[in-house]
């Protein structure tokens, strides 16, 4: 006999709202403690979170994926570089809960965050994903995204160099 397991419905993903911020920085401060997935080297206070969230709105969104109350995931757009001929491009950022990987969560977030970005008039939207984080890859590959490049060692984390994967959609 053979055993079907059911799929997880797919989550919702809505604009965050300041009431997220303590499921998104549990989220984020367990990848700055115990992954090399952000470069980032010191857990977000509650605050720093809610700053953080209060800066991601209008064209630079942040999202959430829940599914039955609970935040699964979550994602943003930023500004890609300050100076102003980098106007018309975003860089975007996906974090899934570790329990709710592999059910779809960051392609769903992915998916809003592309959405967001060609409604609010973007042109490009940029990924820089560590070396060797394949998951995040493949996610970025199915929804449009080209491999343009590697950088070479440019961060540090846990004693170890890190490359940083540059991927791009154009919209």
């Amino acid at each position: 006999m053979i055993a079907v397991v059911a799929a997880a419905p797919p989550p919702d993903v809505r604009l965050a709202k300041a009431d997220d911020a303590e499921a998104i920085r549990a989220i984020y401060n367990r990848e700055v403690t115990s992954s090399t997935v952000t470069f980032d080297l010191v857990p977000r206070t509650l605050e720093e979170q809610r700053a953080w969230l209060a800066s991601h709105a209008g064209a630079h969104p942040a999202v959430v994926a829940v599914r039955d109350g609970t935040v699964l995931g979550f994602g943003s757009l930023s500004a890609y570089r300050p100076r102003p001929a980098y106007a018309t491009t975003v860089e975007d950022s996906v974090y899934v809960q570790h329990e709710a990987r592999r059910q779809g969560v960051g392609a769903a977030v992915l998916g809003e965050l592309v959405r967001l970005a060609t409604r609010h008039g973007f042109h490009a939207v940029m990924a820089r994903v560590v070396g060797g984080h394949e998951a995040s890859i493949r996610v970025h590959r199915a929804c449009g995204f080209e491999l343009v490049g590697v950088e070479k060692e440019v961060g540090r984390k846990f004693g170890r160099w890190l490359d940083v994967v540059v991927m791009q959609r154009l919209l």
